[in-house]
């Protein structure tokens, strides 16, 4: 007879040899488990895990918690998502736990919840400022469902200003990269430059949604479908591809990626290339500022990036092109072209 687990989680890695192994879990987040579905021990420790778990006494923060991972709204979250959600839940759960929901409503709640956030600071801007964002989009979750009457944690502002203006690549930190590092990470590189896509999105994208002409995706975070056409650099690199079925992107090993073994493997050839201060994520950013410094408009930037208006406006704006020296010398050319120089300037 099949026994189905209920809650169990799966995560894949790559070793340090190109092997890709499954780790098991009772539950996101919970204990690692032995084995694999269906053996002796991997039950046992499951039933273990299982028994073990304090079920939350009604009425208190935990109990929310607890439901929100249940929820719709948690299963439509992006798989790392619920990663980096769940290590600031634990965290939230070690401090509130117990919080009773009746105590929402006062006010001076709100001055407790914001004292924590204070204190977690002192590590961490950018770490205070996610817990409080989750914990705040658990906390409203909760109130749309009537589950509880307040939401203190709502419009709390930040704490974290860290500006993104230096976190662009540059021309020299592309040569240097595709250089020096394995020719398996060059379409990475150069996928990423010319449709501005999420890591995700790229490591799940197939030959089936190329057509010689256009990407075709639906981006996995926001649910935005994007038709992104094939500039002659990367249609270069993708056309010279031999075999063309499954992922586009590939390890060493000529296997898919998983997400923690291209993380890992991105991460030492920058190292090796001596690319500092940059992210593959900031490729995403650096593709709209190319788009921008191109004279792309931001509806046109937009519909390649998936972005929504106001947040390419707000990329332009507040983080990437910080004022770029080459938008103001495209500006003053477009101004000499524009203007009529008188034939002798006065003395």
């Amino acid at each position: 007879m099949r026994v189905r687990l209920k809650g169990i989680n799966s995560r894949r890695k790559t070793l340090a040899d190109g092997r890709e192994v499954t780790y098991w879990y009772a539950w996101k987040g919970g204990p690692r488990l032995p084995g694999n579905p269906g053996d002796p021990e991997f039950v046992a420790a499951y039933n273990e895990a299982v028994a073990s778990k304090v079920k939350p006494k009604r009425g208190t923060l935990q109990s929310i918690l607890n439901a929100f991972q249940d929820s719709s709204d948690w299963f439509d979250l992006a798989d790392r998502t619920q990663l980096d959600y769940v290590r600031q839940i634990k965290v939230i759960e070690k401090q509130f736990g117990s919080f009773p929901l009746s105590a929402l409503a006062d006010r001076r709640t709100r001055a407790i919840f914001l004292e924590w956030r204070d204190k977690r600071s002192k590590a961490s801007r950018r770490q205070a400022d996610y817990g409080w964002q989750v914990l705040a989009r658990v906390l409203s979750w909760a109130n749309g469902r009537g589950l509880v009457t307040n939401n203190p944690c709502e419009k709390g502002g930040r704490l974290y200003r860290g500006s993104r203006a230096a976190n662009v690549w540059t021309d020299d930190d592309e040569a240097v990269f595709l250089k020096i590092a394995p020719a398996h990470l060059h379409l990475p590189l150069i996928l990423a430059l010319w449709t501005g896509q999420r890591q995700g999105d790229l490591l799940r994208l197939a030959w089936t949604q190329y057509d010689g002409d256009v990407i075709r995706l639906q981006q996995r975070k926001t649910g935005a479908r994007v038709v992104v056409p094939v500039g002659a650099p990367l249609k270069a690199a993708l056309d010279a591809r031999k075999g063309k079925e499954g992922p586009v992107l590939l390890n060493s090993a000529g296997m898919p990626w998983s997400p923690d073994g291209f993380r890992s493997s991105w991460r030492k050839a920058c190292l090796a290339a001596g690319v500092v201060g940059v992210t593959f994520n900031d490729l995403r950013g650096t593709a709209v500022t190319r788009l921008a410094l191109a004279g792309c408009t931001e509806a046109e930037i937009a519909t390649i990036s998936g972005h929504a208006l106001r947040d390419v406006r707000s990329i332009l704006d507040s983080h990437y092109l910080n004022r770029d020296p080459k938008l103001a010398e495209n500006a003053i050319r477009k101004l000499e072209t524009r203007t009529k120089f008188p034939d002798r300037v006065p003395d």
